[in-house]
């Protein structure tokens, strides 16, 4: 069965992103919330965002709110910051396993397809 995985690390301090709040929305058929969760001190996620059941091909969107992850690190930032919620769109086509990294600080940040 397929599933979708993330972790996020904090290139700006190197740590793991732990705290950071992240939604995972469906687009098929407009844009619809599937589950909101919290990183650990890892920088993951205590389960995955989709498996099993819930996996279905199709788009979707992560949004990862780095902006107050970042002000709640001591972070000077921007006001408003230059990063508040990092938004990823990906297509799940088949029922592989999808990881998808997010490595950020608070002026930029990077993905690929991980394993």
């Amino acid at each position: 069965m397929g599933r979708l995985t993330t972790h996020v690390l904090d290139t700006a301090n190197g740590v793991p992103g732990g705290g950071i709040k992240i939604r995972l929305f469906s687009l098929d058929g407009g844009r619809e919330l599937i589950t909101s969760t919290v990183t650990n001190e890892d920088g993951r996620t205590d389960s995955p965002l989709l498996d099993e059941a819930a996996f279905k091909a199709g788009s979707y969107e992560l949004e990862f709110s780095v902006g107050e992850y970042f002000a709640a690190a001591g972070n000077e930032l921007a006001d408003p910051p230059f990063l508040d919620d990092v938004v990823i769109r990906v297509s799940l086509a088949d029922d592989s396993h999808y990881h998808v990294p997010l490595l950020v600080s608070p002026w930029s940040y990077s993905t690929y397809r991980g394993s």
